[in-house]
């Protein structure tokens, strides 16, 4: 996808409209369109990176930085019980919007959302195995 179709990219650059709540020098907050529950946004960078992998590390940083700001604030003002940062690279992750996003999402006891992922016990020579791949260098 080029960047001028990029819908993130539109948002930035002030052609689509949004609801913008903070911006930093490398990364902005707006809310979601849809939303999961009530105070929903979204934490994107300024420039365009398809996704986790290929986005400036500068970028990522700033963007969780403000994602933590994000996520205290709706705890504090809206009184949010917990909140979810979700982050998808790919479609497989369920990734739909092609420029790397952390969707803040304020969680209030007893609110409709599930998440598709119910934690069950592994199993422990798997875990293991896996491990040993993803350790050192």
């Amino acid at each position: 996808m080029s960047v001028d179709a990029c819908v993130f990219c539109r948002i930035l650059a002030g052609e689509l409209p949004s609801t913008t709540v903070a911006e930093e020098d490398r990364a902005v907050a707006f809310m979601d369109v849809n939303p999961a529950t009530p105070g929903h946004l979204l934490v994107v960078p300024r420039t365009h990176a398809p996704d986790l992998f290929t986005v400036d590390p500068a970028d990522l940083a700033a963007c969780a930085t403000l994602a933590q700001k994000m996520a205290r604030r709706v705890r504090e003002r809206l009184g949010a019980d917990g909140v979810n940062l979700i982050q998808s690279s790919g479609a497989a992750a369920w990734q739909t919007v092609f420029h790397l996003h952390v969707h803040v999402i304020p969680r209030y006891d007893g609110d409709p959302l599930i998440l598709p992922w119910q934690p069950a016990p592994g199993n422990a020579a798997e875990i293991a195995a896996v491990a040993t791949k993803l350790t050192g260098d």
